[in-house]
């Protein structure tokens, strides 16, 4: 997926009210823009870091610009738009490149399932039955280890989504917990048990109920981001 309009780069002055960012330019000119990430983005960001933003020419937004990528304190890429997840995930899928999901016929987003009123990111349709996918977007790093974690704050949808997943596996249908790992330079991922140890025992609860879990790792820079290769899972 590339990036388009081209990325900007600035200097981050401060992220504030979770959704609110302001920046400041090489030409000295600071503007507040949106942050779309709704989690902690703790290790993705400094002040005074590295970060390039897309800037919108529609006159009926507020803000004039949308938080995309930071340099992260370990020196990392880390996509923060937490809303590319899915197109990334998408774009894999129907490029083929998910090996494990190769092969369906049909592809739904946002599909309705389970007993929590929850949401499927996608139904994929096999021959043989429906697969419901979960995307998660991981970017919490490390600076001594190239393994990343999720989640990055308490996380009770998160962990709602396991259990989800976990009664559709019970009943014989196909569920898949797949981490969109928005961050370079990794090769594992692990449940963040020292923020959200409810989320870890879910987690796990769901792999003996037979969820499949995959993570695929991104190749991230300034122009295009796109899911490249699997990673470990480590539980």
């Amino acid at each position: 997926m590339r990036f388009a309009p081209e990325l900007e780069e600035a200097r981050l002055l401060r992220r504030y009210k979770r959704f609110l960012a302001d920046i400041e330019t090489p030409t000295g000119e600071q503007l507040t823009i949106h942050c779309p990430n709704t989690g902690s983005m703790l290790n993705c960001m400094s002040e005074g870091c590295r970060v390039w933003f897309s800037r919108s020419s529609d006159p009926k937004r507020k803000l004039p610009g949308t938080w995309e990528l930071s340099e992260t304190p370990q020196g990392r890429l880390a996509c923060v738009n937490t809303g590319r997840a899915n197109r990334l995930v998408e774009e894999a899928l129907l490029a083929g490149s998910v090996a494990e999901l190769a092969g369906f016929a049909g592809l739904r987003r946002e599909v309705a399932y389970g007993v929590e009123n929850s949401r499927a990111d996608f139904r994929l349709d096999f021959a043989g039955g429906p697969a419901f996918v979960e995307v998660k977007s991981v970017t919490l790093g490390f600076d001594a280890t190239p393994v990343a974690a999720f989640p990055d704050a308490v996380t009770a949808r998160g962990a709602k989504h396991l259990r989800e997943l976990a009664a559709l596996a019970r009943a014989g249908t196909r569920a898949v917990l797949l981490y969109c790992v928005n961050l370079s330079g990794i090769e594992a991922v692990r449940p963040a048990e020292e923020i959200d140890p409810a989320y870890a025992a879910a987690l796990r609860e769901a792999r003996d109920a037979g969820v499949e879990m995959l993570a695929y790792g991104a190749d991230i820079d300034v122009s295009e981001i796109r899911l490249s290769r699997p990673l470990r899972i480590e539980l």
